[in-house]
């Protein structure tokens, strides 16, 4: 039999590679920005066009590379971060594998630009699809430029896979936020088809987290700050009145390293417990420094798991620093037993002797004056209505002489029956409609019984409302008295712009866009003042993450998301008549049997199949 193992081809080799390190776009942004600050950059600027699909490119001030070094960096596991298998157990730097660049250039038309300080030129390669189309001397400026264009040119069905812009652009900004919250020390710049999303200036970390989430955000931080032998934790905490449905603000970093670790998270919800509302999740920004020997990083190509020597410890101290800060500014309640605040001593008081209390006694007061005068005068107000009480039955005798012819004349207005509405004979109405456990509507028809989702249904009656308030421009909008002013991120608030005039043709009335300041006059009908910001939460959230994942339009994504905040909720008790109203709005719908997401509103449940059921 012939022998069928072959050696891959190194261009295959590296494709296969890059599908390890290189999902998305978002995954160069964050290998390119990490190469930057291991060369241990002051300032590093990132240039995206048609959501890293068209170019991605990092430009830094760091070290720069050589001739060598530049060429050699584009070569498959290599690298400056390693020598042997035990440097891997204390790494503290970024990059370490050596696949980023190699990966990157197998799929991908690669540009770099680099010097050294004490060169007087530097060195630009060209590179597409792995391989080097040209190496020449160039001028350039301290430090490294690298730019990535048409990525996955070469395996378009990769390229296929990706998202849409708008979602490819919300993962990228995922990654610069982590990237730029781990090291505030930096100077960072972001720019998006031209135009300035971000500029960060070196800052704390407070700073970087205001800068980056607006400025609403200081007052929700609370302070974390623990040291002990094994872990040293710092950072902040969201309050939890701001709380939020989405898990956007949940950062932990280890070692300067952002990481996702449902474990961790977990300790983070059980300081929180009994403090938040139902269905919202904390927001932390917490800062985790472990010796490099007692975690394992290259367990994952992404390398945002890792891997710990002792979780459980972890897991407590993370859980008691967040505990102990809650409680030590008055966010949680405290209870302690050994203390009364009532016996304390005011700081005032503290180095003050005790006075004696001067009494003073009035010696000519007695109380038995004031009480003989109102007894005097009652005794004579007796004596007068003893005496006059005759005079109360004065010509009553004339007036009692009635008799029976008297009665005769008087007359009774009697009440005039016109007729009832309803028809006398008729039984009583009876009711059709029951609700079952707050989640479904049960209704009586000639079949059998009908079974309405509630939620599901008022989701299909609020979508077409909304797709035609859209369409025919005719939304009612209700006016406030006092205009609401909430505040979002800049990337939120660049997708509320875009959604504007979508928006203020289903009722809302938008006064003013200032900084990271939205100004609304008038909101739609259905909506209460107490959930606007959580609707356009909501809605910010899923047009980042276009949820559902299937739409016609935008306009669509905006009606599925509005109904789906405002949507009756499962557990909410109605009325007969609310539910009688619902059933009658589903059924005048055009497609009443499926929700906006494409699942059943109702189902029938033929006399037949209950007859079956007692067989």
């Amino acid at each position: 039999m012939a022998d069928i193992i072959q050696l891959l081809p190194d261009h295959v080799a590296n494709q296969i590679a890059a599908g390890e390190v290189v999902q998305r776009p978002a995954s160069v942004v964050k290998e390119l920005l990490e190469n930057a600050i291991d060369a241990e950059a002051t300032t590093i600027k990132l240039i995206i066009k048609d959501a890293g699909k068209t170019l991605v490119q990092v430009i830094d001030d760091g070290n720069g590379m050589s001739v060598t070094d530049a060429r050699l960096s584009f070569e498959r596991h290599s690298t400056s971060k390693i020598r042997n298998a035990e440097d891997l157990f204390n790494l503290h730097t970024k990059g370490f594998r050596g696949e980023a660049l190699a990966s990157i250039a197998a799929i991908a038309h690669v540009e770099l630009k680099t010097k050294q300080e004490l060169d007087d030129i530097g060195v630009q390669i060209k590179i597409e699809g792995s391989e080097v189309v040209s190496q020449e001397v160039i001028v350039t400026p301290k430090g490294t430029s690298v730019a990535v264009k048409n990525l996955f040119f070469n395996i378009p069905a990769r390229r296929n896979f990706l998202k849409s812009n708008t979602v490819e652009t919300r993962h990228i900004i995922d990654e610069f936020h982590r990237i730029v919250l781990a090291h505030p020390d930096i100077n960072f710049s972001m720019y998006n088809n031209g135009s300035e999303l971000f500029n960060l200036f070196e800052s704390n970390r407070r700073q970087r987290i205001v800068a980056v989430f607006g400025g609403k955000t200081n007052e929700k931080l609370v302070p974390v700050d623990e040291n002990t032998e094994v872990l040293k934790i710092s950072g902040f905490v969201g309050k939890p009145e701001f709380a939020k449905k989405t898990r956007g603000e949940q950062f932990f970093f280890v070692n300067h390293r952002f990481i996702k670790s449902a474990y961790l998270n977990h300790a983070i919800n059980s300081a929180f417990d009994g403090i938040l509302r139902e269905g919202t999740h904390a927001s932390y920004f917490l800062y985790l420094e472990v010796d490099p020997k007692t975690i394992d990083i290259n367990i994952h190509p992404t390398k945002t798991e890792i891997k710990f020597e002792d979780e459980h410890t972890l897991y407590a101290l993370l859980r008691s620093a967040v505990k102990h800060s809650l409680g030590q500014f008055n966010i949680a309640p405290v209870l302690d037993f050994n203390s009364n605040t009532n016996m304390d001593t005011p700081y005032g008081y503290k180095n003050k002797e005790a006075t004696n209390p001067n009494i003073e006694v009035d010696r000519n007061f007695n109380p038995f004056i004031d009480e003989r005068a109102s007894k005097n005068f009652q005794q004579s107000y007796k004596k007068e209505a003893v005496a006059n009480w005759e005079s109360l039955y004065i010509g009553l005798e004339s007036k009692s002489n009635f008799t029976q012819q008297d009665f005769s004349e008087v007359q009774f207005e009697s009440e005039e029956v016109t007729g009832s509405i309803f028809d006398e004979n008729s039984t009583e109405k009876t009711q059709k409609t029951f609700q079952l456990h707050n989640k479904y509507i049960v209704n009586t028809i000639k079949s059998g019984m009908l079974v309405v989702n509630q939620n599901r249904a008022h989701q299909r009656v609020l979508y077409e409302d909304f797709l035609q308030h859209i369409t025919v421009k005719e939304a009612v909008s209700q006016q406030l008295l006092f205009p609401l002013q909430l505040e979002f991120s800049n990337t939120e608030i660049t997708i509320l712009q875009s959604l504007k005039e979508q928006l203020e043709q289903t009722g809302f009335v938008f006064s003013k866009f200032k900084d990271s300041t939205v100004e609304l006059s008038g909101v739609p009908v259905s909506v209460s003042d107490a959930n606007v910001s959580l609707v356009l939460e909501q809605l910010i959230n899923d047009v980042e993450n276009e949820v559902p994942d299937s739409n016609f339009s935008q306009t669509d994504l905006l009606a599925k998301s509005l109904a789906k905040s405002l949507a009756i909720k499962t557990g909410q008790q109605l009325t007969i008549p609310e539910q009688e109203h619902l059933v009658n709005r589903l059924f005048a719908c055009k497609e009443a049997s499926i929700s906006p997401t494409n699942k059943p509103t109702f189902i029938i449940i033929s006399v037949d199949d209950l007859d079956k059921k007692f067989m």
